[in-house]
């Protein structure tokens, strides 16, 4: 009997090599969970009908002496991370019956590992939203506590992990969507330094700020998966190399190990009391563990972050016109057929933001706001590049409060104020963690929480130096 719920990548790799279980073993336990599971969860949109012949060919190369980090794990992937010959809809009904024609690359690359695909997970429609509540599809519901969201965008691939439906996932993290949902479901969601995974085979949302992430119940799981996507990608022009901030990063040469808190965010209203309090325990274990903790200024980000989000996914979304894939409506002429396909297919999410993005984009204010958030990116990142002369990390909580009821936000303002501590990330291409940090016990149920460690570019190694550091201590 394999315990699902112990089970990790790591522990999963070394029982696969020792034959006390197969791949089709593995395989077929977690079909079995997902039939059990998924239809109240809602975190698959699609189980796989080859999964046992995956498993199987996985099972034939071990037996060969393979023995790859992902040979034979079953992992769940994003409904937005294209697989040839197999539906990708990005959560919406303009794509329902959409057929990829190639891989991503990052589907290529775990299929060399000969990694078990299982199927693809729910999410927000082309990754808009924090709750995973703007699918086309329906929402999915928190593993613990069936009256909340799951979060979002990844909310599925961070159900599907907490759930036990899977032993690793793959998201994308736009302003947060790998790390939020983690949060709330009580996993580890890594999101890497922009760049440093191929986005070939990612649906586009906001290409500035897109990158694709991993889902784990560890930090050493997320970094065996992020380790076997990432790397230059001659089919991405904004992929990085190892050798990329090398030198045009500056770093600190202090051997004693700082973390930086934003105490003035953090201690500002909206944020929940238990996670506050949370946030001090945990700041507390990492001073326990050696580093000093220094008091810093980050500015709220958030009318920047969306001023930016909107434009691009005006830009992006146009793509979806009927004429060339996806759904097509007809009308009684060809603008009519646009808006006609376009009114059908798109969710109330996706319409607000083309629509305010095209405002932002328009003649007369583009300058007033779409530059003025340019110019504003580049003095963030002028800000960070200073703040990492003075500390190694920057520590926040994931969330401001843990995961709501389902329908509990209906205004769309108070689920972007979901995102303060996530979206600076992504603005200016940090990597960072949500590690699990506790839970808080609302309504008779466990919820859990997170806190978030961001490091300088292309620093993922600190990541998960501090965070498996943290993970034992929380054991």
């Amino acid at each position: 009997m394999i315990d699902l719920q112990k089970l990790t990548i790591k522990d999963a790799r070394v029982k696969l090599d020792a034959k006390e279980f197969s791949a089709i073993d593995l395989a077929s336990t977690y079909l079995e969970k997902i039939e059990k599971t998924n239809t109240e969860l809602n975190a698959y949109l699609e189980v796989y009908d080859d999964v046992l012949e995956q498993a199987k060919a996985a099972d034939e190369r071990i037996a060969k002496g393979e023995s790859l980090p992902l040979l034979g794990i079953p992992l769940a992937i994003k409904d937005n991370i294209v697989i040839k010959g197999r539906k990708s809809t990005s959560g919406s009904k303009i794509l329902e019956n959409y057929i990829s024609p190639y891989d991503a690359t990052v589907i290529e690359k775990l299929k060399t590992q000969g990694a078990v695909f299982l199927g693809r997970t729910n999410m927000d429609e082309f990754a808009l939203g924090s709750s995973t509540e703007n699918s086309a599809y329906g929402v999915t519901k928190n593993p613990h506590d069936r009256g909340r969201v799951s979060g979002g965008t990844s909310g599925g691939s961070a159900a599907a992990v907490s759930a036990s439906m899977a032993l690793g996932a793959l998201g994308s993290d736009t302003g947060g969507s790998v790390r939020q949902p983690s949060s709330f479901c009580g996993v580890v969601g890594l999101k890497p330094t922009y760049g440093g995974v191929s986005r070939y085979g990612l649906m586009a949302a906001v290409s500035s700020y897109d990158v694709i992430g991993a889902i784990a119940k560890t930090l050493s799981d997320a970094e065996i998966i992020f380790e076997a996507i990432k790397g230059n990608d001659p089919l991405d022009s904004t992929t990085i190399t190892n050798k990329t901030y090398e030198k045009s990063e500056i770093r600190r040469t202090k051997s004693e190990k700082v973390i930086g808190v934003p105490w003035d965010l953090i201690e500002g209203e909206g944020i929940d009391v238990a996670v506050k309090e949370n946030f001090r325990e945990s700041v507390k274990k990492f001073e326990n563990l050696g580093y000093a903790v220094k008091d810093i200024r980050l500015p709220n980000c958030l009318a920047l972050y969306y001023i930016l989000n909107f434009a691009e996914v005006s830009s992006n979304l146009s793509r979806f016109d009927g004429v060339k894939y996806g759904l097509h409506v007809d009308g009684k002429d060809l603008l009519d057929d646009y808006k006609l396909t376009r009114g059908q297919g798109f969710g109330k999410e996706a319409r607000r933001r083309i629509l305010l993005g095209t405002y932002i984009l328009s003649a007369g204010y583009y300058d007033a706001y779409y530059g003025k958030a340019q110019s504003a990116r580049v003095a963030l990142r002028a800000q960070f590049e200073k703040i990492f002369t003075d500390v190694d990390l920057v520590l926040t909580p994931t969330t401001p409060a843990p995961a709501w009821k389902i329908g509990e936000k209906s205004d769309p303002l108070s689920m972007y104020l979901e995102d303060i501590f996530t979206v600076t990330a992504n603005i200016v291409g940090l990597p960072a963690v949500s590690l699990p940090s506790g839970f808080v016990s609302i309504e008779g149920k466990n919820l859990p929480l997170g806190i978030q460690v961001m490091a300088s570019h292309g620093k993922e190694d600190l990541l998960f130096e501090v965070g498996k550091k943290f993970e034992n201590l929380s054991r």
